[in-house]
């Protein structure tokens, strides 16, 4: 082992929309939402993840939260720098590793541009990295999962995350079919803060949107287990006094309905697209869900319904993306040729 191998630490970075996930040496080490609060006057960072979440729309002149990627990709790049940077620090603090490189890989949606990987790569070089590979989101999903992506067999997964949905045929360790859309998390909290406007005169903030979409999300207006209705706190547009009202699953399912029609529309385009063969395949094993949306409530049935296929949740939907990511770095030479 040489002086640069032995001062290089591995990361895999789940870097999301909604929110980054690092995993080392086997463990998912970081798990934070992707915010960073700043000093609007210095443009110093004050506070990064769960801490700049805490302080989101509560901020005044002086400070102002912003989350650097936007519909899976960095929409600001000096931001997103200093959130991965940030975010690495967690690490050591949890670690205490002395590093002076890291070596890095990324999952990144699979429908972005090269301009748009080259964002990332740079941003993660001026975060540290000495060298950095992009793995595409559903190969890391499928990875994650424990499906053997190398074999002729074809294997759909659909990766519902913050600011995309990504739909992929995966065979012999390529993606043979993909679509990307930018309906996923965020639009759910769109789609919540819209109805509670239109149907209720409130205004409520994304952070009461997301807790909605948490506890009483779904995707269908009758579950066989049903979530309690919850109370949520917001302004009454009319009068601008704060007011409560109760919040029900069905109501909730109402206001995704457009959103997910959009996502089982993408399903079955990538399904149409699919060569034959594969289609036999996917016919026989179904579709794969993961990422945070693959928890709504009844999202497995309305799909199963629309789809006439077996839909498997992944256990602990939300990791696999980053646990893929971390085990194509584990087996990093069986797996560059998947990365870019």
């Amino acid at each position: 082992m040489g002086l640069f191998d032995f001062f290089t630490t591995d990361i895999a970075i789940d870097l999301g929309t909604a929110n980054t996930l690092i995993m080392y040496n086997d463990d998912v080490v970081v798990d934070q939402p992707s915010i960073v609060a700043i000093d609007r006057m210095s443009g110093k960072v004050i506070a990064i993840g769960s801490e700049a979440q805490q302080m989101h729309e509560k901020t005044h002149e002086k400070y102002k939260t912003i989350r650097p990627l936007r519909d899976g990709v960095i929409a600001d790049f000096t931001v997103a720098e200093h959130m991965i940077r940030g975010m690495i620090k967690m690490i050591n603090k949890k670690r205490r590793f002395m590093s002076t490189t890291y070596r890095m890989v990324i999952c990144i949606p699979s429908g972005i541009t090269e301009v748009e990987k080259r964002a990332v790569k740079d941003s993660a070089e001026q975060a540290g990295a000495k060298e950095v590979y992009l793995i595409p989101e559903p190969m890391a999903a499928a990875i994650g999962i424990g499906l053997n992506v190398k074999e002729p067999t074809g294997h759909m997964i659909v990766d519902i995350g913050g600011g995309t949905t990504e739909i992929a045929v995966i065979a012999l360790s390529g993606i043979v079919t993909d679509q990307s859309i930018r309906i996923a998390g965020d639009e759910f909290n769109d789609d919540i803060l819209d109805y509670m406007r239109r149907q209720h005169n409130m205004l409520i903030g994304e952070r009461s949107a997301e807790r909605i979409k948490i506890e009483v999300g779904a995707a269908l207006p009758e579950l066989e287990e049903a979530p309690q209705d919850i109370e949520i706190r917001g302004k009454d547009i009319m009068t601008g006094i704060p007011k409560t009202i109760s919040v029900s699953y069905r109501e909730v399912s109402h206001a995704l309905n457009k959103s997910i029609t959009k996502i089982e529309d993408a399903i079955l385009k990538a399904l149409e697209n699919t060569p034959p063969e594969l289609s036999a395949d996917i016919y026989d094993r179904g579709i794969h869900l993961t990422g945070g949306g693959a928890s709504l409530r009844g999202l497995d049935i309305r799909l199963a319904e629309k789809t006439k296929l077996p839909i498997h949740v992944a256990d602990d939907p939300l990791k696999a993306v980053v646990r893929g990511t971390g085990i194509a770095l584990k087996e990093l030479e069986e797996f560059k040729y998947l990365m870019s």
